[in-house]
């Protein structure tokens, strides 16, 4: 397994509820434009889910990014999942490449990537496997 990390840029665009029903039960919609620098030199787009619970803190968002570029020089796509919880303001995040989702030198790529936020700055731990023919 090997690990990379880096920093991140991410815009956040709200979308337009599909419908007022979905408005109503508190889920929004948003896409995502990022970024990413160092070892994993990509852009990625994206869509968002969330939802927020009358408990201040309290909420999950799912997600799902195509990730393009460059990792440690190989280059090619894959997908992420996305699947996040907040209990009161605790975070838990998983953040896992969709099995299969590879393509050109990535053919093959499994991993997870943390996200951390500091200061307003994004950045991202990405621990990875390839298939041992690269």
């Amino acid at each position: 397994m090997a690990m990379v990390s880096g920093e991140f840029d991410v815009k956040l665009t709200p979308q337009k509820p599909d419908n007022a029903e979905t408005e109503s039960a508190g889920v929004a919609r948003i896409s995502l434009d990022k970024s990413f620098h160092g070892a994993l030199e990509a852009t990625s787009k994206g869509e968002m889910l969330s939802m927020m619970t009358e408990v201040k803190g309290s909420g999950v968002y799912v997600a799902v990014e195509r990730v393009t570029g460059a990792l440690n020089g190989l280059r090619g796509s894959f997908a992420l999942h996305h699947l996040g919880t907040m209990t009161r303001g605790v975070p838990q995040l998983s953040v896992v490449v969709v099995p299969d989702s590879g393509t050109g030198e990535l053919v093959g790529l499994g991993g997870e990537m943390q996200i951390k936020i500091s200061e307003g700055k994004h950045f991202y731990e990405f621990s990875f496997t390839l298939p041992e023919s690269r």
